[in-house]
C-alpha cells in the first residue's frame, strides 16, 4: 500500500511539474502636454495626446501553460487606452492591441489565434528609433502604428537568427469608427458569405539579427469590404506595403533605417514611399537621446519631412520623464502634422514638443 501512495505522489509532483501556469500583468501609463503651431484653420494647439506620447499607453495579461515537452500554451489579452480620458482606444475595444491564444514551442516557434500585432507591427524591430511616438513615422501613415488584425491565424519562429513570421486575417477589421476616421477601427470585418476576398488580409516578414546589426523585409496586402471606410470599399481593392530597414549598434549607439513602399489599388490608384533614418545614442545609463529623421511622398502629388528629436531621463527602472521637439516641412499641398492625430495648415512648417512621465508596471 506504501508503495503505491509513493507511486503516486511520483506521478502527481510529476503532473505538477508539467502544469506549471503563470499570468503576468503589465502594462504603460506615458502622457504629459503637448503644443504645436499652425493647426488647421489657425492657430496653435496645447493639451494632452489623445494617441501616444513616448509609446501608447496599455495594460495587459500575459499567460504561459507548460505542457512538456518545450510545448507551451500561452495568450495575451492587452487593452490600450488614453490617459487623459480614461477611454479605449482601437474603436472602443477593451482589448484592442492583442486578444489571442496559442501554442509556443522553443523549437518550432508560435501560433496564436485571434486578435494580433501583424507583421509590419514586428517589422521595424530595432531599424525605428523613435517608435510609435507622437513624432513618428505613423505621423505620415498611422497604419504602421496600428498594424493589427482581427480574426487572424499567426505564426513566428526564430532559427539561430533567422525570425519568419506571418499572419492571415479572414476578417481585418470588426470594430467601427465612432465619431469619424480611426487608423485602428476601420470596419472591415469580412468573412462574408459569398464574397471570401472581402477584408482579408496576409502578412509575412523574413529577418536577420546578428550581435551588432540586422535586417528585416516584409509584406502586407489588405483588401476591402463593403461598407468600410474609403478607399477600400471593395473587395476587389487592396492596399499593399513593403517595408525594407535595417539597424547597426556600436558602442552605446545604435542607427537605424529604411523604406516602405505603398500601393493603393483602388478606383483612383496612388502609391507612396516613405523614407526613414534615425539615431539613438546613451552618453550615460540615465540618458537616451534620439533623433530620426523621415520623408514621405504620395505619388508625387505632395510631400513632407519629418525631423523628430527626443530626450530620455531615466529616473528607476520603471519612471522616465522626457521632451520631445520636432519639426514637419510640408510641400505647397501636404498637411502632414508634427503630432500624431494632430491638424495642420496646407504647405505650413509646423513645430511641435511634447514634455512628457511614463511609468511601467
Amino acid at each position: 500500500m506504501k508503495k503505491v501512495l509513493a507511486a503516486g505522489l511520483v506521478l502527481a509532483a510529476a503532473g505538477a511539474a508539467h502544469a506549471q501556469s503563470s499570468v503576468t500583468l503589465y502594462g504603460i501609463v506615458d502622457t504629459g502636454v503637448e503644443y504645436y503651431n499652425h493647426a488647421a484653420g489657425g492657430g496653435s494647439f496645447a493639451g494632452v495626446p489623445t494617441l501616444t506620447g513616448e509609446l501608447p499607453s496599455r495594460w495587459g495579461l500575459h499567460g504561459a501553460e507548460d505542457l512538456g515537452g518545450g510545448l507551451k500554451a500561452v495568450f495575451n489579452l492587452e487593452s490600450g487606452f488614453a490617459p487623459g480620458t480614461g477611454s479605449l482606444n482601437f474603436g472602443g475595444r477593451l482589448f484592442g492591441r492583442q486578444a489571442n491564444v496559442g501554442l509556443s514551442s522553443d523549437r518550432w516557434g508560435t501560433v496564436l489565434l485571434g486578435r494580433q500585432n501583424n507583421m509590419t507591427f514586428y517589422v521595424f524591430g530595432n531599424a525605428d528609433v523613435i517608435g510609435p511616438s507622437l513624432q513618428s513615422m505613423g505621423n505620415f501613415d498611422p497604419y504602421l502604428a496600428n498594424a493589427r488584425d482581427d480574426n487572424a491565424v499567426g505564426y513566428m519562429g526564430k532559427f539561430d537568427g533567422v525570425t519568419i513570421g506571418a499572419t492571415y486575417s479572414f476578417g481585418r477589421d470588426t470594430a467601427g469608427a465612432p465619431g469619424g476616421s480611426s487608423p485602428s477601427a476601420t470596419y472591415c470585418g469580412g468573412q462574408t458569405p459569398g464574397n471570401y476576398l472581402a477584408c482579408k488580409q496576409f502578412t509575412g516578414m523574413v529577418a536577420y539579427d546578428a550581435s551588432n546589426f540586422g535586417f528585416a523585409a516584409s509584406y502586407d496586402q489588405m483588401r476591402g469590404g463593403t461598407g468600410a471606410m474609403a478607399p477600400l470599399t471593395s473587395s476587389a481593392y487592396t492596399d499593399s506595403r513593403t517595408v525594407v530597414d535595417g539597424y547597426y549598434k556600436f558602442g552605446a549607439g545604435r542607427i537605424g533605417g529604411g523604406w516602405i513602399h505603398r500601393v493603393v489599388d483602388v478606383a483612383a490608384p496612388f502609391h507612396t514611399n516613405e523614407y526613414f533614418g534615425g539615431v539613438n545614442y546613451m552618453p550615460t545609463p540615465f540618458w537616451s537621446l534620439d533623433a530620426q529623421g523621415v520623408y514621405y511622398n504620395v505619388s508625387g502629388q505632395s510631400h513632407g519631412t519629418l525631423i523628430a528629436t527626443r530626450a530620455t531621463y531615466i529616473l528607476s527602472k520603471r519612471t522616465s520623464v522626457y521632451a520631445l521637439l520636432g519639426v514637419m516641412l510640408n510641400s505647397k499641398n501636404g498637411s502632414f502634422s508634427v503630432a500624431a492625430a494632430g491638424t495642420a495648415q496646407p504647405g505650413a512648417t509646423q513645430t511641435g514638443g511634447m514634455l512628457g512621465v511614463q511609468h511601467k508596471f
